[in-house]
């Protein structure tokens, strides 16, 4: 790690231009629907293009995946007839950027980041999938591009336009959940990796016919094509996922991040790691993150557990006979201890019988419009969304810290002014992580 050159010399080369023209977010009449593109038409980017179309407010004008013609891609396909089809999504915005007035963004979390700053930098509002991008330090070009391009953007937490937004936000103004110290957060179902044994890439395989491998790899370091990586099991994989981390972590603690103002850790401790390899997450870990007081908030201390055997002791004021799910929060405010799962499911006052004696004195909540709804209102103008880049892009990169706390172990100090891991060279590396492959240098200019 330390041999490679980092990212952030591109980042320092290209730091007030773009290569791209300056197009401020496109503004869509008030009766006009939005013209979108699906980037990443199979499993979650598919079921992302179905609610977004749902909304009824959107045009539909092109087809983006690496894999389009193959099974992966058929359901939308089929949905989506007699529009353009593209597998790389530089073509796409080449022939009909001027076309697009949004994406979504539904792929491995490596290849968020180059798609995002495209469409970004031509004006294109971005719904993009959780976690917003591979690396602390593209989470922190994405913000700043949101910024100066003027767009409107969603990250896929969907959870943060359910009740539990609503209530969460309800409950912190109402002074019912107040005086928070302690946080326990954990994802204690089984993850595709658990099985593995691998220490090495896994190599030999035929590349399915129609499989744009290139393009699919974007930015990140280039290894084979391999089942164990597409589809899906890229998440497993350091150079490509976020683990647990990234496919969770944004589903669980999004409401306490966002309304208890945590921000950025100053320590991320791996307190415990299992079944440790080098190119893989571990099978199962207990990572730290200690946050300082601020903005009227106490310190607060955030622990994080998963795999299957890793799970938290429950807390004392859960009712006898119960047990924690597989996948949740407790949060243990000043005078009352909360219990979540995970995306909009709200939070219930433990033990049970709390929560029915204060039923009637608790803060009532409404909803609002679906994550989905939001983001196409969002673009139209009409709404901001829940959770746009500055605000999702610091909870995921609270995940990527915690990823390399996971990978390397020990305790990591973070300076919040500088932006840095103080007492680590080689996690402090891995904010950027590996420089990009060549031809992808661009998208690390804003």
């Amino acid at each position: 790690m330390t041999k490679n050159i980092t990212r952030r010399k591109f980042t320092k080369a290209a730091a007030a231009s773009s290569v791209f023209s300056l197009i401020p977010g496109k503004v869509i009449g008030a009766n006009e629907k939005v013209n979108v593109a699906f980037i990443g038409c199979g499993a979650q980017g598919g079921g992302i293009a179905h609610n977004v179309n749902a909304t009824k407010l959107v045009n539909p004008v092109a087809l983006c995946d690496v894999a389009m013609g193959t099974r992966h891609t058929a359901g939308s396909e089929n949905k989506f007839k007699g529009i353009p089809k593209f597998k790389d999504f530089r073509k796409m915005f080449d022939k009909m950027g001027k076309e697009i007035d949004a994406v979504t963004i539904g792929v491995p979390d490596h290849a968020h980041f180059p798609i995002s700053m495209r469409a970004m930098a031509e004006g294109i509002h971005c719904y993009v999938e959780k976690p917003l991008a591979h690396t602390f330090q593209e989470i922190e070009l994405m913000i700043a591009a949101e910024k100066k391009y003027k767009v409107s953007c969603q990250m896929g937490n969907q959870g943060h336009s359910g009740a539990n937004y609503h209530q969460f936000k309800a409950w912190k103004e109402g002074g019912i959940i107040k005086g928070v110290k302690k946080i326990t957060s954990y994802m204690n179902s089984g993850r595709r990796w658990h099985p593995w044994k691998f220490d090495e890439w896994q190599t030999g395989e035929k590349m399915p016919e129609g499989m744009d491998w290139d393009t699919w790899l974007a930015t990140a370091p280039e290894h084979p094509f391999s089942k164990y990586l597409h589809p899906g099991n890229w998440r497993s994989w350091y150079d490509y996922g976020n683990g647990a981390f990234g496919d969770w972590g944004p589903h669980i603690l999004d409401t306490a991040h966002r309304f208890l103002k945590l921000g950025l850790p100053d320590k991320i401790t791996a307190v415990h790691r299992e079944g440790v390899r080098k190119l893989i997450f571990p099978m199962g870990s207990t990572i730290q993150f200690d946050f300082p007081a601020r903005e009227g908030e106490p310190p607060c201390e955030v622990r994080w557990y998963d795999g299957t055997k890793n799970k938290p002791a429950p807390p004392e004021e859960l009712d006898k006979g119960r047990r924690l799910e597989n996948n949740g929060k407790v949060i243990y405010g000043e005078d009352l201890t909360f219990k979540g799962t995970s995306h909009g499911s709200p939070l219930r006052i433990i033990p049970e019988s709390k929560m029915k004696d204060m039923a009637s004195s608790l803060p009532k909540f409404g909803g609002g419009s679906n994550h989905f709804m939001n983001f196409v209102l969002g673009a139209k103008g009409e709404e901001k969304t829940r959770s746009p880049f500055h605000i999702s892009g610091v909870l995921s990169q609270v995940f990527c810290l915690g990823v390399i706390a996971q990978r390397l172990g020990g305790e990591l100090k973070f300076d919040l002014k500088t932006k840095r891991i103080t007492n680590n060279k080689v996690a402090d590396a891995l904010i950027e992580g590996p420089p990009p492959r060549k031809g992808w240098e661009e998208y690390y200019k804003v």
